[in-house]
């Protein structure tokens, strides 16, 4: 049991912090080189060839039809609509502001449970509930006063609709992640990501830069970054962390997104941290905390976990 945890550790470090350094990658490829509709839909394709070729004789596994119309889900709302709300939103804010919003997951997922799965909510877990919304507001506030960003407040209001539908597919795809292997999982939920994107963003790609003479190695090695790590690698270990640790374990880590984000980002100099961002920050990271923190207690000195 230990190993599995372990693993799953691993897998959704690992995966955090891929997809922390890509929220700059994304910034930079979406700035000069790529619309946001044309690269969700190439990174679709390109899971999607590249897990369907490396699993053609491995793997025999097909889903029950119920859990297909699950996997489509996960594959509508996990990487399409995620994704492109994610390349939006960086087309119109910062990678600070946007990894800050996405920091919020755990808080959405907590909500969901509490909506639909009717998880229970005392004032310990309300109370980090109010810090993290109180944070994502400063920052709302202070966007219209940012000089970086064309539109803060859009991007950052897509960030917040990214955040539930990433919530979502944590809470959706939990139960099939745990049933079928990773690659299994993986693999169907690009296929269907590739079918609902298709139609709607392949029109114009061979137009965009990055496939014309103008395209410099900088800009190559941002798209190969973001396909080989954070399309492939990095969505290969979200299945792998879900099948052996809680959606709510998993989305703790997400956490670590807007730390490498913000650092990678600062380095590159496409943000700064100012300080009603870091007091913002520290609202909505302390709010996660203590949402996501198992209260303990004793009961005949025997140590209870809620």
């Amino acid at each position: 049991m230990k190993n599995n945890q372990y693993t799953g550790y691993f897998a959704i470090i690992t995966a955090n912090i891929i997809f922390g350094i890509n929220i700059p990658v994304t910034k930079a490829l979406i700035s000069g080189w790529l619309t946001p509709q044309a690269y969700t839909i190439i990174r679709m394709i390109f899971g999607c060839v590249f897990f369907w070729l490396i699993d053609l004789r491995n793997n025999n596994e097909i889903p029950a039809k119920k859990d297909l119309l699950i996997l489509a889900f996960g594959g509508l709302l996990g990487f399409v609509a995620t994704q492109l709300t994610f390349a939006l939103s960086l087309k119109y804010t910062t990678p600070v502001n946007y990894a800050l919003m996405m920091a919020l997951t755990p808080v959405v997922v907590l909500l969901l449970s509490f909506i639909f799965l009717k998880e229970k909510v005392n004032s310990t877990k309300s109370f980090g509930i109010a810090l993290s919304v109180s944070g994502a507001f400063i920052i709302i506030l202070k966007s219209h006063n940012s000089s970086s960003g064309s539109n803060n407040l859009l991007g950052i209001l897509i960030a917040i609709l990214c955040s539930v539908c990433y919530g979502i597919y944590l809470l959706l795809t939990r139960n099939v992640s745990i049933k079928y292997k990773p690659l299994t999982v993986v693999k169907w939920m690009f296929l269907f990501a590739v079918a609902f994107s298709f139609p709607f963003g392949v029109k114009g790609i061979t137009e965009q830069k990055i496939f014309t003479q103008l395209v410099t190695m900088s800009g190559v090695l941002l798209l190969g970054f973001s396909l080989v790590f954070s399309t492939v690698i990095a969505f290969f270990l979200m299945p792998v962390a879900l099948g052996k640790l809680k959606a709510s374990v998993v989305s703790i880590f997400m956490n670590l997104q807007p730390i490498v984000a913000s650092v990678t980002a600062v380095i590159v100099g496409q943000d700064k941290f100012t300080l009603d961002k870091i007091f913002a920050a520290s609202l909505v990271l302390i709010g996660v905390y203590i949402v996501t923190k198992k209260a303990a207690f004793k009961v005949d000195g025997i140590n209870i976990e809620n």
